[in-house]
């Protein structure tokens, strides 16, 4: 038993740092978009298709990765190769028709995502660019996830990273040696490079660090013999189906607000430079994202290694208040530093910044609903966590399209801080009642009052001074952190 919970954490830490590392590098890339591309708009194109390939990457999957993990482990029934080879010819013929499909109808694809914009060109290149990578990512997770059930979680990581590392290096050489070179020798790149296919080049690096990365997987693909259990494949569609309906929900609730954005948008300006001011300031709220994910590698192995001890609740309790504390006051740091922070972006993107917050605030809440998933999964009442699911996906969904018109990107934030909120609520009343949980109640109201009040003096002080009023919210956050100190994190006691 001590082996295993070793081995598993040994792999969750490689899985998670990988991850979590990943997301930052990814992260870095923001600055780098904002400043090399012409106009917001081009970053609102991007992140327009972008949300669309993660949304349709879930549906080609149809959950399979899941149903991969459950039927291969059934070793006295199922050969796991049969299952893994069964898996990859069921995906892949999926991709295959979905390519064929939209190859056909690029042209009115195309013109149906440019729709939403009359100041911005959208080339079919971006759409069949875009259609090749997701096909490639779709049937790649078949594969990974086959890595993860041999339990090889360094060449899993390994190439993760490759293709971050990848996708850097060609981002930052089409964006800014390109530029370069263009500006002082463009006879040496004129056989290839066109300033004005500017954000078409996200696309390219991103095409060819996935390509590099797919040619890895190849060994994963050879070695063994194909073939195709019709039954099982049934039985695995019978199981991985519902997965869908929970994975569509959980991205929408994540993408849906770049998608409905330009359809809705009805203020002045074109819809594009409006949604790439908000997606770029969105992801300075990537920063709670990551912590949410970091702790979410380490908190599954914890909340199931618990689960037969005595004081088992109390360390739900306890693991859940320092969640908050620590979520508050990485709210508190982003916006009490929100005017060092900003620099990363141009100016034309600081309209978006008072989103930030908000953004903040909604990812926290999520965190706090991930932890909340205690009592569902340790219940084996997991369906609540697709309806929590699907309840938040709605409500993020009717706020966008009522509200955009009327608020712009302003409700993009409120309404993933709307649903968020609401999910968490009922998450907790209704895990009181089947599997209760002594949280304390008291703290949690402590430190968020505390973080609120300390957040609204740093916005109604007005301090003109930039060192000045930075000093001031340091002084802020010394209270918050003194405060921490001396009720719930005592130094001497830490690992």
């Amino acid at each position: 038993m001590a082996g295993g919970m070793k081995s598993l954490a040994k792999d969750t830490a490689i899985y998670g740092l990988s991850s979590i590392l990943g997301k930052m590098l990814n992260w870095l890339l923001t600055p780098l978009f904002a400043y090399t591309l012409a106009t917001p708009g081009e970053y609102g194109i991007m992140s327009y298709i972008y949300a669309y390939t993660a949304m349709v990457v879930v549906i080609l999957t149809f959950g399979m990765e899941t149903g991969l993990f459950r039927f291969a482990n059934k070793k006295d029934e199922y050969d796991p190769l049969t299952v893994y080879s069964t898996t990859l010819i069921g995906v892949g013929t999926v991709v295959a028709l979905f390519f064929i499909t939209i190859t056909i109808f690029i042209r009115p694809v195309t013109d149906l995502i440019a729709e939403s914009t009359t100041k911005y060109q959208i080339y079919p290149s971006y759409v069949f660019m875009m259609l090749l990578v997701l096909c490639m990512d779709s049937f790649s997770c078949i594969p990974f996830a086959f890595l993860r059930f041999k339990q090889r979680p360094i060449k899993f990581a390994a190439l993760k990273m490759l293709y971050i590392i990848l996708y850097i290096i060609f981002c930052l050489f089409f964006l800014v040696v390109c530029p370069y070179m263009h500006k002082h020798s463009p006879g040496l790149i004129a056989w290839f490079y066109d300033p004005g296919y500017q954000v078409g080049y996200i696309f390219v690096s991103n095409l060819l660090a996935t390509f590099i990365q797919t040619c890895f997987l190849l060994t994963e693909l050879t070695g063994f013999k194909y073939r195709f259990n019709k039954p099982l494949f049934k039985k695995m569609l019978h199981y991985s189906l519902p997965l869908l309906v929970l994975g569509i929900a959980g991205m929408m609730s994540q993408t849906i607000d770049k998608l409905i954005f330009p359809w809705r948008y009805a203020g002045e300006g074109d819809s594009f430079d409006q949604l790439g001011v908000y997606t770029a300031c969105f992801k300075l709220g990537v920063i709670m994202i990551m912590f949410i994910q970091a702790f979410r590698y380490a908190y599954e192995p914890f909340i199931f290694s618990k689960q037969s001890g005595a004081d088992n609740t109390k360390a739900y309790a306890s693991a859940m208040k320092y969640f908050i504390i620590f979520g508050l006051f990485i709210f508190l740091g982003v916006c009490f530093y929100i005017d060092i922070i900003k620099f990363f972006f141009p100016p034309v993107y600081y309209e978006g910044l008072p989103v930030v917050p908000i953004i903040l605030l909604g990812e926290l809440f999520f965190g706090i609903f991930f932890n909340l998933s205690v009592w569902y999964k340790l219940t084996n009442k997991t369906k609540w966590g697709a309806v929590f699911s699907i309840i938040g996906c709605i409500i993020i969904v009717l706020f966008n399209i009522i509200f955009i018109p009327y608020w712009g990107y302003m409700a993009c934030a409120w309404a993933s801080f709307t649903g968020y909120l609401t999910i968490m609520l009922i998450s907790y009343f209704m895990g009181q009642k089947i599997y209760p949980v002594e949280y304390d109640l008291r703290s949690f109201f402590l430190y968020f009052g505390l973080a609120m009040l300390l957040y609204a003096i740093s916005v109604y002080v007005e301090i003109d001074n930039l060192v000045l009023r930075l000093v001031f919210r340091t002084f802020l956050l010394c209270i918050y952190i003194a405060v921490m100190l001396k009720k719930d994190i005592h130094l001497k006691e830490m690992p």
